[in-house]
């Protein structure tokens, strides 16, 4: 690991040492990037379910990205919302019982299934926009702005 450097009077949001080489038996759980990932996505769920109880967060994103791009094949709008074939066949599964999507086949090609909001999915995320923008908020809200700005780049950036 590097020093960090501090440009423009900026705080330093990671406070950086280098560190010797760990010795073999330097491991300690809490301090790996798996597991407190892991643990901030266990709260960001847990916040998301107290504000949308009766949808997961991949059946919101699947709405949402619906919203955003309108009819698309099913493996298209799984890649964009970083779900596999299974995962978001099981979401839109789901999504359909409830009305909120429609499933259509291609024109051409026939094997290619199509997904589309329902005007009751259309409505249902215009209403749910606004509290997943509470919900970011709530999640983010230990952080300063600036650290929350640093922070979200610093996570695309490894995603």
């Amino acid at each position: 690991m590097g020093r960090a450097a501090v440009s423009g009077g900026e705080e330093n949001l990671l406070k950086l040492v280098e560190a010797d080489e760990p010795e073999e038996n330097d491991y300690h759980l809490q301090e790996q990037v798996g597991f407190i990932l892991r643990k901030a996505h266990q709260r960001h769920v847990a916040i998301f379910a107290a504000h949308i109880a009766d949808l997961t967060p991949p059946q919101f994103a699947a709405l949402a990205k619906l919203r955003d791009i309108g009819e698309t094949s099913q493996n298209q709008l799984g890649s964009l919302i970083a779900m596999d074939a299974a995962t978001v066949k099981g979401v839109i599964d789901r999504l359909k019982a409830r009305g909120f999507v429609e499933l259509s086949k291609h024109e051409v090609d026939k094997r290619r299934l199509l997904v589309n909001l329902t005007a009751e999915g259309r409505d249902a995320i215009e209403r749910l926009i606004p509290v997943a923008r509470e919900i970011t908020e709530e999640t983010l809200a230990p952080l300063s702005a600036k650290e929350a700005a640093t922070f979200m780049r610093l996570l695309a950036k490894l995603a």
